[in-house]
């Protein structure tokens, strides 16, 4: 006769039901975002655009306002762009699920070194296109954003537009093309097409601010930025490397010469100084985790 020995303490089940599990989710976060809502967020940001220019018209009573803008209502336009960049892309973020800094590559290069590297031969590579794409086709072309924006004005205006192309662009337009648009692409074909449709996308979105045999540059340098972000580990590179080369063409296009390595490093020390500060505004929780429903 066989006996079946009570059950000991350790072998007693609580009858209270558990919590649910988390487990990981590859659909949280930037992991999450359809590559659509990448064309999606750059024309919201554009109709924004559009409503701000039909009110500021409407506002001055004269429909010229925004034909022949004053050097001062194109710095207020140029600044409210780059809130409306910003503001898109953490906007439509936020409407798919809380993002985190880390969703837009906010975070420390986990390998500082490397990142430097990828972002002098991405530095080194964009310059060496644009200088031979210029030579082939003989561009000498000039800018004239500076001169719309008043660098050539009083001494408050011209710190104005230093700050709009060094700082407030480097960091708008990181955040909404590398930041969302590429992130959210890179999830329907993985980095390569991601990288070149938002270099060909950030190439046609200065048109207008930049001349047009140098878009093509333009796109080749937003395709390296992608590059960058994705194998450097962060968005903080391609800041600093974006500000590096506003510096620089601004610079030239001022006849600078002791200033521009003054706004060099001045305009990576003001972006990263702000891009962290939106860092700690999202936060830096993990959201890889998803709950699992009780069954």
């Amino acid at each position: 006769m066989t006996s079946i020995p009570p059950p000991s303490v350790d072998d007693e089940r609580d009858p209270r039901p558990r919590p649910a599990t988390r487990q990981p989710s590859a659909t949280r976060g930037a992991a999450g975002w359809p590559w659509w809502s990448s064309f999606a967020v750059l024309f919201g940001a554009f109709v924004t655009l559009n409503i701000i220019g039909i009110v500021v018209a409407a506002a001055s009573g004269d429909a010229k306002t925004l034909t022949d803008p004053s050097p001062a209502l194109n710095r207020v336009l140029t600044g409210a762009q780059e809130l409306v960049f910003i503001g898109a892309a953490v906007g439509m973020a936020c409407l798919l699920g809380r993002p985190t800094a880390a969703d837009f590559g906010l975070v420390r290069p986990p390998r500082i070194g490397r990142a430097l590297r990828i972002l002098a031969l991405v530095g080194v590579g964009f310059y060496a296109f644009g200088a031979a794409w210029s030579a082939a086709l003989g561009l000498h072309e000039k800018q004239d954003l500076p001169d719309r924006l008043g660098a050539s004005g009083p001494t408050l205006g011209v710190i104005g537009v230093i700050v709009l192309i060094t700082v407030f662009a480097p960091l708008a337009e990181e955040i909404l093309f590398r930041g969302y648009i590429y992130a959210a692409l890179r999830n329907l074909r993985g980095i390569w097409p991601a990288a070149i449709v938002t270099g060909i996308l950030f190439g046609l979105v200065h048109a207008g601010s930049a001349p047009v045999g140098f878009l093509v540059p333009l796109g080749v340098f937003g395709f390296g930025l992608c590059l960058l972000r994705e194998f450097g580990g962060s968005l903080y590179p391609c800041m600093a490397l974006h500000a590096l080369n506003n510096s620089i063409a601004l610079g030239f296009t001022l006849h600078y010469d002791w200033q521009i390595p003054v706004m060099m490093v001045g305009s990576v020390i003001a972006v990263l100084a702000l891009a962290t500060l939106l860092a700690r505004l999202l936060g830096r929780e993990d959201i890889g985790a998803a709950p699992v429903p009780a069954t």
